[in-house]
Order: structure tokens, then C-alpha cells, then sequence
């Protein structure tokens, strides 16, 4: 059985990696003409990336 403070780790690896996707294929293909909502989706997006990233070795430390 995963301690809660792992669970925890997975559970925001997953809702991170869902909203990744949402701006991926919807918000950034939604933008349309809006040059300040475009540059907003990309930083959020880059944003996310890392977060998964920091995610993914915090839980292979973990895991370890």
C-alpha cells in the first residue's frame, strides 16, 4: 500500500499531466487571434511541463 504522501505525488502528477493536455489540444488551439491569451497557454504550458518533470523525480525517489 502507497503512504499518503506518495499517493498525493501521483495524484498531482496526473492532474498535471491533464491539464497539460487540455492547453495542448484545446486552449492553444482555441486562442484564435489573441496574441496575449496565445503567450499565456504557452508559458502555462511550459509551466506544467515542469512540474511534471519535478513530479516524476520526486516520485522515482520515492519509489527508489
Amino acid at each position: 500500500m502507497l503512504n499518503n504522501h506518495l499517493y498525493n505525488l501521483l495524484l498531482q502528477i496526473v492532474q498535471e499531466n491533464k491539464s497539460l493536455w487540455r492547453i495542448k489540444h484545446h486552449y492553444l488551439e482555441d486562442v484564435e487571434d489573441c496574441a496575449n491569451c496565445k503567450e499565456f497557454w504557452s508559458k502555462m504550458e511550459v509551466d506544467k511541463r515542469q512540474h511534471v518533470e519535478e513530479l516524476q523525480g520526486l516520485i522515482k525517489k520515492h519509489l527508489e
